[in-house]
């Protein structure tokens, strides 16, 4: 199943946060913070007023608390607005 976004919406999926800290503590599921780095899976055709800057397979940043998770076929999304993405991560 694919998902396709609609607008100047994109589908982002979480990058796994390390579960160790520096000094090789391991951490609890509870107490590991959610990332805000995620690779871009799909992305919307735009707007007449948005043109899309992202494309699938970017990394990027994104705020705490934005987009909508949604759950499909035991995966985790998020979908938002790519006004919400912070920054694109380049290598």
């Amino acid at each position: 199943m694919q998902i396709r976004p609609l607008g100047d919406r994109v589908v982002i999926k979480r990058i796994e946060a390390v579960e160790t800290t520096k000094s090789g503590i391991v951490l609890p599921g509870a107490a590991k913070e959610k990332p805000q780095e995620a690779e871009i899976v799909a992305v919307g055709p735009g707007t007449e007023d948005v043109k899309m800057e992202v494309t699938v397979g970017d990394r990027v940043l994104f705020s705490k608390y934005s987009g909508t998770e949604v759950k499909i076929e035991d995966k985790e999304y998020i979908i938002l607005k790519q006004e919400e993405i912070l920054a694109v991560i380049e290598k």
